[in-house]
């Protein structure tokens, strides 16, 4: 067993001291899969880094024990803590783009962990490296191996980061988000080959995660962390059928799906609190819709539930201590409201259903193709190319949501990316993209600002100069890495500013000041962020960054490239009722790139198809997903992994 006795981990920080895990214990067994679940910023990531002793410079374990076969882990030398880590713990990073080696071949990172972790040496190496990148899905493994991580898309380098770890047979695997970044049938494969590992190895995984589907069907327990603490753990099934905190509750209700289109999701309000500060009573009572009178000033301990099986805790007054609860009045004077759909209900209220409405067209594509040049023949001839996108062609009206799936590596980010002018320089792009004007409530056309000039549609692929800062004005994109795409050496400030200073110069110091702090205040992060780096924040929290700068300049067409991805599910909510709200005040379009069919069913109109570069199947969401007439299609929909037992409650 690996054994998590009252492990706690503190920070130094300019604010103070970070106690970022405050008394945790668990157990893992081998054979046994438990997932830790929670928002970002509750101590997840931090807990894997402690139980690797990968702890930034500035942490330190303050107390606790880890215990793997009766040796605790704190106590060995550096020097001998490396023949456990990889050989006897392996670990699956959160972001691959930043933990694979930029100037290494993928191959010879592998071979590098096998190597240094088992007796193979050599070709017999190499040979059963490109037996992992076959396992985990990656095609032409013989030809991949010899690749650079920038020549793979983010859900190929995820399943080189997978293979890599697993390559070194640990007996404990810890998951940071193993499958934030992979496709449905391939995130459905790695599951698979994980659970074959804990057959034929006994392998405990400890998988790290906000894809509550994946946990419903993986997980033999599930521990829920909030703020530095377990607030409920429980096997499974108990967990999903009876959830008892009012936190594990919530997060059930944001999930989105097809039931829930039209209405805003259960988005949980406010954030994490900031770890620095002294906690006098319950740290989830500001946000929580039971909260009561003594909430406040009594710290709950994690205690058995009486009429639950055991081994189910729950970190909560309510089965403690319960006493009066607190009046309505008194709970809405809290610094964040207690309701659970967020502070998005009522603008959502009644919102018109999606379809209900004629919509002017925006954007429409024509026989979109996007050729990669891969190399140059003898002499300078014969040179060889790549088709990504092999002549696609769809359209997207004013307000509406088109979707765009499919599996990794099939073109759906090289589409978004010459959409947005980002390929110019590196690929040869074929086809029309025609951008429409803007149009006014009585349908006659108008120029918004920075539309350009003119009411005739304009092909995007022939623009250049002003007509092109134009119209980078009006589409803007998220990107799937928000690590990669957040330069580290500016403050958040700086980088929300970039677009404003380049596409809306007319904005003055104290507009823009007030504009950022609307921005930070929609996407659910403190002002005090503004003053900070990107890597003082987490994947969550970079991603609303993210969308953030996208939002700055008021565009008419977002491509969102998985923008949902790196969320844990009450941000995802948040987000998506976000994002459905600015659509219905602004008209606001979104190119939706994803492989999440649950957020696709709940906020897409149009859902395309994409298999190698090519669109195979389109239409409305209930025709691709209610109705789908291709096999790839139903492939993809039948490896949608879905919350089993979920509560009505």
């Amino acid at each position: 067993m690996l054994k998590i006795e009252d492990i706690k981990v503190h920070l130094d920080a300019e604010a103070g001291l970070v106690r970022a895990i405050d008394g945790m214990r668990l157990t893992l067994s081998r054979g046994e899969t438990f997932a830790l679940v929670g928002e970002s910023g509750c101590g997840k990531s931090m807990t894997a880094l402690a139980l690797m002793r990968l702890l930034p410079e500035n942490g330190r374990i303050a107390g606790g024990r880890l215990d793997l076969d009766g040796q605790d882990l704190f106590d060995l030398s550096e020097a001998r803590m490396r023949a456990v880590r990889g050989g006897r713990i392996g670990m699956i990073f959160q972001e691959p783009g930043t933990s694979l080696n930029p100037v290494m071949k993928v191959g010879d990172q592998i071979v590098e962990a096998i190597e240094a972790h088992t007796a193979l040496r050599g070709a017999a190496a190499r040979a059963k490296a490109v037996d992992w990148l076959r396992r985990v899905g990656i095609p032409e493994p013989e030809r991949r191996i010899d690749d650079y991580p920038f020549r793979m898309s983010g859900g190929q380098k995820q399943r080189v980061m997978i293979a890599m770890t697993l390559a070194a047979e640990p007996d404990y695997l810890i998951a940071d988000e193993p499958t934030t970044a992979l496709d449905v049938t391939i995130q459905a494969q790695i599951l698979d080959l994980l659970k074959d590992l804990q057959r034929e190895r006994g392998l405990g995984l400890l998988l790290i995660t906000h894809d509550l589907g994946v946990v419903s069907g993986m997980a033999h327990q599930v521990a829920l962390m909030y703020a530095g603490q377990i607030v409920e753990v429980a096997p499974a099934q108990d967990f999903f059928a009876a959830p008892r905190h009012p936190y594990a509750r919530l997060l059930l209700k944001a999930l989105p799906d097809a039931d829930r289109r039209g209405e805003p999701l259960a988005a949980i309000p406010g954030t994490v609190p900031p770890l620095w500060q002294d906690f006098d009573g319950c740290r989830f009572a500001p946000r929580c819709d039971r909260v009561m009178v003594h909430c406040g000033s009594t710290c709950p301990s994690l205690a058995a539930v009486p009429d639950r099986p055991a081994g189910h805790e729950v970190r909560c007054l309510i089965y403690t201590d319960p006493r009066e609860a607190l009046p309505r009045a008194v709970a809405q004077s809290a610094s964040v409201a207690v309701s659970p759909a967020g502070p998005l209900d009522g603008a959502l209220a009644g919102a018109p259903a999606a379809g209900d409405v004629a919509r002017p067209l925006l954007l429409d594509v024509k026989d979109l193709k996007v050729r990669y040049p891969l190399s140059r023949g003898w002499l300078g001839g014969g040179k060889k190319w790549f088709d990504a996108v092999g002549g696609v062609s769809w359209s997207i009206e004013s307000g509406r949501t088109l979707a765009l799936v499919g599996e990794s590596g099939c073109g759906k980010t090289t589409t978004g990316k010459a959409i947005v002018q980002l390929l110019r320089r590196v690929a040869t792009i074929e086809g029309q993209a025609w951008l429409h004007p803007a149009v006014d409530a009585s349908g006659a056309g108008s120029v918004a600002r920075g539309a350009g000039q003119g009411a005739a549609p304009q092909d995007l692929f022939a623009l250049d100069g002003e007509a092109l800062r134009d119209a980078r004005r009006q589409v803007q994109i998220i990107f799937q890495d928000p690590f990669a795409s957040l330069n580290p050496r500016l403050r958040v400030q700086q980088v929300l500013e970039e677009g404003l200073l380049a596409l809306r110069p007319e904005l003055d110091a104290g507009a823009r000041q007030a504009l950022l702090h609307g921005l930070v205040d929609q996407v659910g992060l403190r002002r005090d962020a503004l003053g900070r780096f990107p890597h003082e924040f987490s994947g969550g929290q970079r991603q609303r960054i993210a969308i953030a700068r996208a939002l700055a300049v008021e565009p008419r067409l977002i491509v969102c490239d998985e923008p949902t991805s790196a969320l844990d599910v009450s941000v995802q909510a948040q987000i998506l009722n976000l994002l459905r709200e600015l659509q219905r005040e602004r008209g606001l379009s979104f190119l939706f790139i994803t492989h999440n069919i649950g957020v696709v069913e709940y906020i897409a109109d149009q859902v395309a198809v994409m298999q190698a570069g090519r669109i195979v199947e389109a239409g409305t969401c209930d025709q691709v997903l209610g109705g789908p007439t291709q096999a790839y299609t139903r492939t993809l929909l039948a490896a949608v992994p879905r919350v089993q037992h979920r509560s009505a409650a």
